[in-house]
């Protein structure tokens, strides 16, 4: 599981259209490691397949995670990691409701997120 941190506030900064966050553990490398600070939309267009996306998942809502987006399920989203190693994703936990969209990474090296080439693919 790669457990989020709000990089300054705290949860209040989840109400703000962008807000920062702290990848924690290894469940999205090789796309993103532990340490990786992102930015993260609220709002803005929609959320397709094969988006990073932090969310909550409804069997663990204490637990803000960043995963990639698989497919729409049950009024929610199936979500999954990028390391094939860590099970820690909608395969474990079921649906996801999504806070926002990654739209960038900015530490510690700025850019933007690839989409793999089988985005969304079952």
């Amino acid at each position: 599981m790669i457990p989020l941190r709000p990089y300054s506030a705290g949860e209040a900064l989840l109400r703000w259209p962008l807000f920062p966050v702290l990848v924690r553990g290894p469940s999205m490398a090789p796309t993103l490691r532990h340490g990786d600070m992102l930015l993260v939309r609220r709002g803005g267009r929609p959320v397709r397949p094969g988006d990073v996306v932090v969310a909550r998942f409804r069997s663990r809502p204490d637990l803000l995670v960043v995963k990639r987006v698989r497919r729409a399920q049950d009024g929610g989203w199936w979500l999954i990691g990028d390391n094939g190693l860590v099970v820690d994703d909608s395969r474990a936990y079921g649906v996801a409701d999504v806070l926002g969209r990654v739209v960038c990474r900015y530490w510690p090296h700025p850019g933007r997120l690839s989409r793999p080439a089988d985005a969304g693919d079952e």
